[in-house]
């Protein structure tokens, strides 16, 4: 059976490599690339209401949490380096999310996006929903 092309994908899923693709001397690698990192958030993200996961000094993550400091949302912040710094760490949590950039809000586990996600859901009201 052949797989789907790209542009056959429905918008809710993204194309990922199959565990089966990837052969057994890399497997270590893979699965052991900042795994204390990725498991750091995927465990915040699951006991957390309230998630930020950012990085020093970035305008983006800067104003998704003046936001929910206004609407005063509690939450958990990780920061995870800047610019010059913990970017293969910054990495793994992309490749984990399947999110591209920082800031990354999640709610009761569910990735909400980003900051312009973030006011988006605060212009329509939806952000306590």
């Amino acid at each position: 059976m052949s797989q789907p092309s790209l542009t056959q994908l429905p918008v809710a899923e993204r194309p990922a490599l199959a565990w089966s693709q990837v052969h057994p001397n890399v497997q270590t690698q893979v699965s052991r690339f900042h795994q204390e990192v990725v498991r750091e958030v995927a465990e915040t993200v699951a006991r957390e209401e309230w998630v930020l996961v950012g990085m020093a000094t970035n305008p983006f993550v800067g104003r998704a949490r003046r936001l929910l400091q206004q609407e005063g949302i509690p939450f958990t912040e990780l920061r995870y380096g800047g610019y010059t710094s913990r970017w293969k760490a910054r990495l793994a949590i992309k490749l984990w999310a399947g999110f591209p950039t920082f800031p990354m809000v999640f709610r009761r586990g569910v990735l909400l996006g980003g900051a312009s996600e973030l006011r988006a859901l605060q212009r329509e009201g939806a952000l306590r929903d």
